[in-house]
């Protein structure tokens, strides 16, 4: 039923959650997985000054978010299965956004994702991605608590 399956991680403990039911699904369904981690420099553009130059944080950025893509492409791998990786920058949308564009761009069948579970005034301070990606995806979401 899911071939392609699209696994949305940011280092958390909740996406590492996400990442063990999209291996169990994979081997379940033969399937591959896509595991997506989004350079978030959205937070370091400013209105009147445009994109902080800043080759430091950008590289900060970038090894962070490698670190986590290496870590998570580790345990795909020692589960058997065929994996894809993809770190892509944000500059001007929701984290949201890009990881449901990323599922469409890669025609992917299933997107899994881990819920924080925030409530009240974190969740209106922080949002949710999981809630936004379940708005922008086109396809079937697979929502994954935290298990506090």
């Amino acid at each position: 039923m899911y071939k392609k399956i699209l696994v949305a991680i940011d280092g958390s403990h909740t996406s590492s959650l996400a990442l063990q039911e999209a291996i169990k699904l994979a081997q379940e369904q033969s399937a591959r997985l896509r595991l997506v981690h989004v350079i978030d420099k959205f937070p370091f553009i400013t209105a009147d000054a445009g994109m902080m130059d800043n080759a430091q944080l950008e590289e900060i950025l970038f090894k962070a978010g490698q670190d986590v893509i290496d870590e998570a492409r580790a345990k795909v791998i020692a589960a058997g299965l065929e994996v894809e990786t993809a770190l892509p920058e944000n500059l001007t949308q929701r984290i949201a956004t890009v990881i449901a564009e990323e599922a469409k761009g890669w025609s992917a069948d299933l997107v899994v994702v881990g819920t924080h579970g925030r409530r009240g005034i974190q969740h209106l301070v922080l949002g949710s991605v999981a809630e936004g990606v379940t708005r922008a995806a086109i396809m079937p979401i697979l929502l994954i608590p935290s298990r506090h």
